[in-house]
């Protein structure tokens, strides 16, 4: 009998022996590559001689220590914003995005950032990994030129299988960088909620999400250049070649030479012809764009979110915006494509509610969602807001206006769906930025955004919300 204990305790060693030695040797087999040479970079702060600074030079004067916004609702002109910025830039254009295909709008906004580095004007661009394969071609292929520099966050090993990365660094694949930010000359910043793809700017034929971002100068710029500056050293930015390969000039001669057949494509005729006939266009190239200026903040989550702990719960996005939601005393409004709050802050907005805010909250249904997994969690607590007097709004893809009659929210799409993240609280404060009212953004992704006081700007959305949708 003791015999055989001790051959099954043997054998239960060995089988450990093999276990943890299987375990390191995968460990090693998918650990990243060494990145510890790259060299750190930051943002090159006065722009103020630049023709993008200059332009402004007037009216920063006239509005010291503030903000000077403009909201983009029209997917087409956000594009515009973005390339004509590139196209103005003199010296610096920082790029940061969770999502950037490669298709229409995607490779026009491409060949703006090359023709701006061609001009001399240095690009850095940081992009998530999540879909980063997707267009790594390109992103090796623009690292190959000296003055653009691309990174890609928190990244999948190369030529290793993805599910088992998925189990064995799951807890690292988890954490993603969901902010997007547009920042030129430091003088410009573009912030919100569009990913780089047809889908957010009104490209896509078959659908499109429904979407707002924010053009800001002034007192914001520092900060996000300060922000971008914290991802772009971040342990968990990756330079491009270090996880692919180096990039060539052969390649980038290609790139470069296919700009003539990009724009000569059907599809980018309305985005070419943007650039020339916009309204916002000719404005942003005469310095001479509408600004309403007010007091404003950045906030975002810090880099480190997923190491953080019990003691830093401040460095939340969440820790920073919940007081302007809690002291609200009449409204709060908010819009977020998922919309799955947690015990914690549904108990916030019904408090909000039992005490006479009127608090609404704009999602997509589940006809319009694109992530049905959310939407069942968004479903738990329904009843549970209701019942508090929280009202809930749901964005259907076909919705009825006052006459019966059913539309599309963008006309001529055959679905649509809701993907602004905004919050409007006493119609004074707005908030726009890449930030879901959800558990991964609450917890997991890293976001952004800009917090502006300003009750013109922040009426009109809450006169929108409160007249123009329909309740469940």
């Amino acid at each position: 009998m003791e015999l055989t204990a001790r051959k099954w305790l043997r054998r239960g060693g060995i089988f450990l022996a093999i276990c943890v030695g299987c375990s390191i040797a995968l460990g090693i087999y998918y650990r990243l590559p060494d990145h510890s040479r790259r060299v750190p970079s930051y943002a090159i702060a006065d722009g103020s001689h630049t023709k993008l600074g200059q332009a402004n030079a007037a009216q920063l004067q006239a509005h010291p220590g503030q903000a000077g916004v403009h909201l983009l609702p029209d997917g087409r002109d956000a594009f515009v914003a973005r390339a004509i910025l590139a196209r103005q830039a003199e010296q610096t254009i920082d790029v940061q995005y969770y999502m950037y295909h490669q298709d229409t709008v995607g490779s026009l906004l491409t060949q703006e950032l090359l023709a701006a580095a061609d001009r001399g004007v240095r690009v850095r661009i940081l992009i998530d990994d999540i879909y980063g394969h997707e267009s790594e071609d390109t992103w090796v292929t623009l690292s190959a030129h000296p003055q653009i520099e691309v990174r890609l966050w928190n990244p999948w090993r190369r030529n290793r299988n993805r599910m088992i990365q998925s189990i064995l660094r799951f807890r690292d694949i988890n954490f993603r960088m969901h902010s997007k930010s547009f920042t030129v000359d430091s003088e410009f910043t573009v912030l919100g909620g569009r990913n780089i793809g047809d889908e957010y700017f009104n490209a896509n034929p078959e659908v499109a999400f429904s979407d707002i971002d924010v053009v800001a100068v002034g007192s914001p710029i520092d900060e996000v250049s300060r922000i971008f500056d914290e991802y772009w050293n971040s342990e968990f930015a990756y330079p491009v070649e270090s996880l692919v390969r180096p990039g060539s000039t052969e390649a980038l001669s290609t790139l470069r030479g296919s700009r003539e057949a990009i724009l000569a494509r059907p599809a980018t005729t309305r985005y070419v012809q943007a650039l020339i006939e916009s309204d916002l266009a000719a404005k942003l190239a005469k310095g001479a764009m509408d600004f309403s200026w007010s007091e404003a903040r950045v906030i975002f989550d810090s880099p480190t979110k997923k190491n953080r702990d019990e003691n830093s719960a401040s460095d939340l996005l969440i820790s920073q915006l919940a007081p302007y939601i809690t002291e609200s005393t009449r409204s709060v409004y908010i819009v977020s494509p998922y919309f799955v709050p947690g015990d914690r802050a549904a108990d916030a907005l019904i408090d909000l509610a039992t005490n006479g805010v009127d608090v609404r909250v704009l999602t997509n249904s589940l006809a319009s969602n694109d992530v049905t997994a959310v939407h069942a969690g968004y479903a738990k607590y329904r009843r549970k807001l209701l019942r508090g007097g929280v009202r809930l709004f749901e964005f259907d893809e076909a919705l009825k206006d006052r006459d019966g009659k059913r539309f599309t929210w963008l006309p001529g799409l055959s679905k649509s769906s809701l993907h602004a993240k905004t919050m409007v609280m006493d119609g004074e404060w707005m908030f726009v930025g890449s930030f879901n009212f959800d558990r991964r953004s609450l917890n997991i992704n890293n976001e952004i955004g800009l917090l502006f006081r300003h009750p013109d700007l922040a009426g009109k959305p809450a006169h929108d919300f409160a007249h123009r949708v329909g309740a469940v």
